[in-house]
């Protein structure tokens, strides 16, 4: 059953996982998660509520789920992830700012 339509980050979404019943499906969700996302569900959630916050319009759910799994560490980094739209040079710094507190 479909509850909620909000891009969740990789970490973001090992908690999500629980609701599978398999425990293989389990196991094999996590080591794919771990794999490839940096933070924990926790701090995932953290850098979430951290970039809502700035307030920046242009900052969507998908863009907010894509830095979390990203870590962009520069402009040209973040370009790739805003690809239709572009940041100003204070939003950029803004977002980068706070993808260094979580790394």
């Amino acid at each position: 059953m479909i509850i909620d339509l909000k891009p969740l980050s990789l970490a973001e979404s090992e908690e999500i996982i629980e609701s599978v019943e398999s425990e293989d499906e389990k196991k094999e969700i996590r080591t794919f998660i771990k794999k490839f996302s940096q933070l924990s569900a926790k701090d995932a959630g953290g850098l979430r509520e951290d970039l809502e916050k700035l307030d920046i319009h242009k900052l969507k759910g998908e863009y907010v789920a894509k830095i979390i799994d990203l870590l962009p560490e520069d402009e040209a980094d973040l370009s790739k992830i805003f690809v239709d739209s572009n940041l100003s040079k204070d939003e950029a710094d803004k977002i980068l700012e706070l993808v260094k507190k979580y790394k």
